[in-house]
């Protein structure tokens, strides 16, 4: 294959994703940064698709989290399952089960991902 240019500007610029509710503000706020920033990212609506556990597990791990750092503690689901005392497996089961239970927007570009609380802290990563 012949290296070019072009080549090589598609292969450094990461596709950049966000895992997005439209019904959440902090999400819709996300992603107009995003926008305003000349990025037109992937949306994945996770509610519709929600991710399995191993596209979970890869997600907690370019964001430097554990489940029950991204796991949204105040929905009824939560403790309606009894998760407080619950381990690692049981809350990445629980949130792929459950994905309302998932924090966002998560915005991920190549190996790195932010939570977009505030929304901001997505644009270290863009």
């Amino acid at each position: 294959m012949e290296f070019s240019l072009a080549n090589a500007e598609g292969f450094l610029m990461a596709e950049v994703k966000i895992y997005h509710n439209p019904r959440c503000s902090k999400s819709r706020q996300t992603l107009a940064l995003l926008q305003e920033q000349g990025i037109d990212p992937e949306i994945i609506e996770y509610l519709k698709t929600p991710p399995d556990e191993k596209t979970l597990d890869t997600l907690l791990k370019k964001l430097g989290m554990e489940p029950d750092d991204l796991i949204r503690k105040n929905e009824a689901v939560y403790k309606e399952l009894g998760l407080a005392q619950a381990n690692r497996a049981q809350l990445l089961s629980a949130m792929v089960t459950n994905p309302v239970l998932i924090q966002r927007p998560i915005v991920v570009k190549g190996r790195q991902a932010r939570l977009g609380r505030p929304p901001e802290d997505v644009l270290e990563i863009v």
